[in-house]
C-alpha cells in the first residue's frame, strides 16, 4: 500500500462515475472557484482594455492639465519638444434653447473647446457614421443626452454663453470620454475659437486646460512627465500617462475588484466547511472498505493516499468546472452590465487570475479535507467496525500542519497580491474571527442544551437532546446557519440604509441648485435676481479656486513614489476657498480659527482626516500652486467636515490674506421650495450668461445610480457566499445522516410515526435557528454598520422591519432545508438499517 500506483488503482475502483458521496465537494469547489475566476477574469479584462486603449482614452501618450490658466510660451515649447500636441479647454456651461411656451430651455453641459489636432488618437465619430475634426467656430457637436433633453437635432441652434452655435452633429463616440472623468452634464464640443466667442472665460473663471502629447515611437511616457516636472516644478501641472489614462476609474475598479475577491475568498472559506463535511460524510460511508483494508494490512498512510487521490480528482474537476464557468461568465456579465462598465473588453482568457483562483481552491480543499482524511487513516479497524458508535477524532498534531499551512498560504497569497495589504489582512482576520465566534457559540449551544431541564413533551425533549447527544453536528450546523443568516441580515441592512440615505437624508439636507462662476462684482445683482424669482430662497456663497498641493512639512509631493493611505487630496487639483469664519458644516477639532481681519502670515485649516494621513500638526507648512505660482501657508487648525450636507465643503480653507488676491469667482448654493428651480434658472441666465446652474436632483440621481450599482455588485458576490453557506448546511445534514438514520429507525421501531420523526427534525432546526438568530442579527448589523458608516460615509438608517423579515425568511429557508434533508430518513427500512449499524 506504500505505492502511489496501487493507491490510484484502489481509488479508481471506488470512485463512482457520478461522484456519489463527493458531490458536495464538487459543488463547493465549483461555487468558490467559479466566483473567484469570474471576478478575477472580469477585472483583468477591464484592466487590459484600459491599458490597450490607454492612448485613445487619454487623448495622447501623456497629458498635462491645469486650471484657470493656459500654458506659458515656455511650457508650450517644452510640450512641443516632446511630440505632437493637442490643446483642449473644458468648463461648466449652460446650453440654452430659445423659444417654446415656457420660455428658454436649459441644460448644464461640459463645454469642451478643441484645436484642429484633436483627437491625437481615435476619431470623433458622429451618429451618421462620419468622423470630424472641429474647426468652425460657429458650430457645435453635442452628446445624445443633450439632444434628447433639449429636443434638438442637426441644424438647430443652441446658445452657449453669449454666442449662438449651429448643431453640426450628434456625437456617437468621443474617444477621450472616459479620460475626462466625472462631469456634471453631457458634453458639447466646439472649436477652440468657439470658446472665445462664448465670453465665458474671464479672469477668475473656472476652466481646465489640457495638453495631450503624442510621443514619437520609443519614447517612454514616464520620462516625458519627469522632464516637464523638473522643468516646471511649481507649475501645478497634473499629469497622466497612457498606462493610467483614467486613474479614477482604474483605482475604483481595482479596489472594487479587490473587495469582491475578498468576498469570493470568504465564500470559498465557507464552502470549505462544506467540503470538510462532505468528505467526512463520504468517508463515514466507506467505513466498511476502510476496515477491510485495515484488516488486510493497509497502513494509515496508504489509506490516506487512496482517499486523498479520490478527493483530489473530484476537487480538481470541480475547480476545472469553476474556471470554465468563471471564464464563460465574463461575457454574460458584460452583456448584463451594458453601459455600467467604463469599457467593453473583447473576450479573452487571462491565465493569471485563473491560476490564482485554482490555487485558492486547491489550498482550501487541502485545509478542510485534511481532518477527515487523517481520521479515516488513524482509526483502528475495530473502531471502524463499531461504526457510528466510535467517536474518535483525528489527532490534531497530524492535522494541524496541513490545515494551518494551507491557511497561511491562502492569507499570504491574498495579502501579497492586494493593493491594500492592511485592509485585506483585516478583512480575512474578520472572517476567521466570525467563524471562530460561531464555532464557539455552537459549542456553547451544546453545553447549554445538555444542562437545560428536560421538557415533558417527548418530541421537544428529543429535539433538545439531538443538540448535544454524542455525534451531534451542532457546531457545524451553527456555523452554517449563522453564516447564512448573518449574510441575509448584512445585505438587507446595507441596502435599506443606503436607500434611506439617498431617498430621505440627502434630499433634505442638499440645496436645490448649485451656481458656479458668479462674478464677485455682481453679487448684489445675483442675489436680487434669485430672490426676485423665489423670495424664500436661501443663498450661500463661497469663493472658489482650484489649486494643487505641492508639498507638506519637509515632503514634496512630486518626490513621493506612492501616496500615503487616505491622502486622496494629493491627487491633482482640489477646490480651494477662504473664509473669515468657520464654515457651517464644519466642526473645529484642533487648533484655533483666525480672527476677523487677520493680516498675519498665511494660514490654512485642514480636514482632520487629511491632516492625519499626512502626519501634520499645528504650525506645519503646506505648499500649494495657484495659477502656476507656488505659495505656502501654516496649519492653523483641523476640522471635521460633514460631507453629507451636499453643500460646498473644502479640505483646505485659507485665511483670506492667503489667496484672496488671486483672480477668482464665487460659487453659490441656493435652497428653494420645491418646484421653483426652473424659474430661478430662467431668471439668471439672461443676466448672468457666464453662470452655470446645476440642479442637485440630477447629481443625486447619478449618486443613486452609482451606489446602486456598487450595492448590486456586492450583493451578487455575497450571494455566492450565501449559496456556499447553503452548501455547508446541506453538507452538515449529509454528514449527520447516519446518526439521524439510527435515531429515526429506533423511534420507528418504538412506534413513532413518520410525522413524529419529521417533527423532531423540524423542532431541532427551529431551536437552532432561534438560538442563532440573535447572534446573526448582531453580527450582520455590525458588519452593515461598518460598510454604511465607515466605507460609504452615510448615516445608519436601516429598515429594521425589512431586516427582521429577511432574517425570518432566512430562518424559514434553513428550516425547510433541514426538513427536506430528513425526508430520505423516513424511507429507511428499520431491518435494513439495523443490519448496517
Amino acid at each position: 500500500m506504500s505505492d502511489w500506483r496501487l493507491a490510484w488503482r484502489l481509488a479508481r475502483r471506488e470512485l463512482h462515475g457520478r461522484f456519489r458521496g463527493l458531490r458536495l465537494l464538487l459543488v463547493c469547489m465549483f461555487l468558490g472557484v467559479g466566483a473567484l475566476a469570474a471576478i478575477g477574469s472580469l477585472s483583468a479584462a477591464i484592466d487590459g482594455e484600459l491599458k490597450a486603449r490607454g492612448a485613445a482614452i487619454l487623448g495622447g501618450d501623456v497629458e498635462f492639465a491645469t486650471s484657470q490658466r493656459a500654458a506659458t510660451s515656455q511650457e508650450r515649447a517644452a510640450f512641443a519638444r516632446l511630440g505632437r500636441v493637442s490643446e483642449t479647454t473644458s468648463m461648466q456651461a449652460m446650453a440654452v434653447r430659445d423659444g417654446g411656451g415656457d420660455g428658454p430651455q436649459t441644460v448644464p453641459v461640459t463645454l469642451k473647446g478643441v484645436d484642429t489636432a484633436y483627437p491625437l488618437y481615435g476619431q470623433l465619430r458622429l451618429a451618421d457614421g462620419s468622423s470630424v475634426r472641429p474647426s468652425d467656430p460657429a458650430r457645435v457637436w453635442i452628446a445624445p443626452g443633450l439632444a434628447d433633453r433639449l429636443a434638438v437635432g442637426v441644424g438647430d441652434t443652441l446658445r452657449l454663453g453669449t454666442a449662438r452655435f449651429a448643431i453640426a452633429g450628434i456625437i456617437a463616440d468621443e474617444p477621450d470620454r472616459l479620460g475626462e472623468g466625472f462631469t456634471l452634464g453631457p458634453v458639447a464640443i466646439v472649436a477652440a475659437p468657439g470658446i472665445a466667442r462664448t465670453g465665458l472665460i474671464q479672469p477668475g473663471s473656472l476652466y481646465e486646460t489640457k495638453y495631450r502629447v503624442a510621443l514619437p515611437p520609443g519614447r517612454v511616457p514616464d520620462a516625458a512627465v519627469e522632464a516637464i516636472q523638473r522643468a516646471f516644478p511649481d507649475g501645478g501641472w497634473e499629469s497622466k500617462t497612457r498606462d493610467r489614462a483614467s486613474p479614477g476609474a482604474a483605482r475604483f475598479l481595482d479596489r472594487m475588484g479587490q473587495f469582491l475577491v475578498l468576498v469570493g475568498l470568504a465564500a470559498l472559506a465557507i464552502a470549505g466547511i462544506g467540503v470538510g463535511n462532505g468528505v467526512g460524510s463520504y468517508l463515514d460511508s466507506r467505513r466498511g472498505s476502510i476496515a477491510a483494508l485495515k484488516v488486510l494490512g493497509a497502513t494509515s498512510g496508504g489509506i490516506a493516499r487512496v482517499y486523498l487521490l479520490q478527493v483530489a480528482v473530484v476537487a480538481g474537476i470541480g475547480i476545472l468546472l469553476g474556471l470554465v464557468a468563471g471564464v464563460a461568465a465574463v461575457p454574460l456579465i458584460l452583456w448584463i452590465a451594458g453601459d455600467v462598465l467604463p469599457v467593453a473588453p473583447e473576450f479573452a482568457i487571462y491565465p493569471a487570475p485563473l491560476a490564482l483562483a485554482a490555487a485558492y481552491g486547491l489550498l482550501t480543499a487541502l485545509a478542510f479535507t485534511a481532518p477527515p482524511l487523517v481520521r479515516a487513516g488513524t482509526v483502528p479497524a475495530a473502531g471502524l467496525l463499531r461504526g457510528s458508535l466510535d467517536l474518535r477524532r483525528a489527532p490534531w498534531r497530524r492535522v494541524l500542519p496541513w490545515t494551518l499551512g494551507a491557511g497561511v498560504l491562502v492569507v499570504a497569497i491574498a495579502v501579497a497580491t492586494a493593493d491594500q495589504p492592511g485592509f485585506t489582512a483585516s478583512f480575512l482576520a474578520t472572517i476567521a474571527g466570525t467563524l471562530l465566534l460561531l464555532a464557539g457559540f455552537g459549542w456553547g449551544v451544546r453545553r447549554v442544551a445538555a444542562r437545560l431541564p428536560r421538557p415533558h413533551r417527548p418530541l421537544l425533549r428529543l429535539a433538545l437532546t439531538g443538540l448535544h447527544r454524542p455525534g451531534a453536528r451542532t457546531v457545524t450546523l451553527v456555523v452554517a446557519l449563522g453564516l447564512g443568516l448573518t449574510l441575509f441580515v448584512l445585505l438587507a441592512a446595507i441596502r435599506t440604509s443606503i436607500d434611506a440615505n439617498i431617498r430621505q437624508t440627502i434630499p433634505q439636507r442638499a440645496p436645490a441648485l448649485f451656481a458656479l462662476d458668479v462674478p464677485r462684482d455682481q453679487v448684489p445683482a445675483f442675489r436680487r435676481t434669485v430672490t426676485g424669482a423665489a423670495p424664500r430662497a436661501d443663498i450661500r456663497m463661497v469663493p472658489l479656486l482650484r489649486g494643487t498641493i505641492t508639498g507638506y512639512g519637509d515632503t514634496r509631493v512630486a518626490d513621493l513614489e506612492t501616496l500615503p493611505e487616505g491622502a486622496w487630496a494629493l491627487r491633482g487639483e482640489r477646490g480651494l476657498t477662504y473664509a473669515e469664519t468657520l464654515p457651517d458644516s464644519n466642526e473645529l477639532v484642533g487648533g484655533s480659527w483666525w480672527p476677523a481681519g487677520y493680516a498675519g502670515p498665511p494660514l490654512v485649516s485642514l480636514d482632520v482626516d487629511l491632516g492625519r494621513a499626512l502626519g501634520l500638526k499645528i504650525g506645519d507648512p503646506i505648499r500649494y500652486s495657484l495659477l502656476g505660482v507656488e505659495r505656502e501657508a501654516r496649519v492653523a487648525s483641523f476640522r471635521r467636515i460633514h460631507w453629507d450636507t451636499m453643500g460646498f465643503n473644502f479640505v483646505m480653507v485659507f485665511s483670506p490674506n492667503a489667496i484672496a488676491d488671486v483672480p477668482h469667482n464665487l460659487a453659490a448654493t441656493i435652497d428653494l421650495p420645491t418646484g421653483q428651480e426652473g424659474a430661478v434658472t430662467r431668471a439668471l441666465l439672461p443676466r448672468f450668461p457666464s453662470v452655470s446652474v446645476i440642479e442637485v436632483r440630477g447629481v443625486i440621481g447619478q449618486v443613486r445610480t452609482l451606489v446602486g450599482q456598487m450595492a448590486t455588485a456586492i450583493a451578487a458576490a455575497a450571494s455566492v457566499a450565501i449559496l456556499a453557506g447553503i452548501a455547508v448546511l446541506i453538507g452538515a445534514i449529509a454528514a449527520a445522516r447516519e446518526a439521524r438514520t439510527y435515531d429515526g429507525v429506533i423511534l420507528k421501531t418504538l412506534g413513532a410515526t413518520r410525522a413524529q420523526v419529521l417533527a423532531v427534525q423540524a423542532l431541532e432546526y427551529a431551536l437552532l435557528s432561534a438560538a442563532i438568530a440573535a447572534l446573526a442579527l448582531a453580527l450582520g448589523l455590525g458588519g452593515a454598520w461598518y460598510v454604511v458608516v465607515e466605507v460609504f460615509r452615510f448615516e445608519w438608517l436601516p429598515d429594521y422591519a425589512v431586516v427582521l423579515a429577511t432574517l425570518a425568511a432566512g430562518a424559514g429557508v434553513t428550516l425547510l432545508i433541514g426538513v427536506l434533508g430528513a425526508l430520505p430518513i423516513l424511507g429507511t427500512r428499520p431491518a435494513r438499517a439495523l443490519r448496517q449499524l
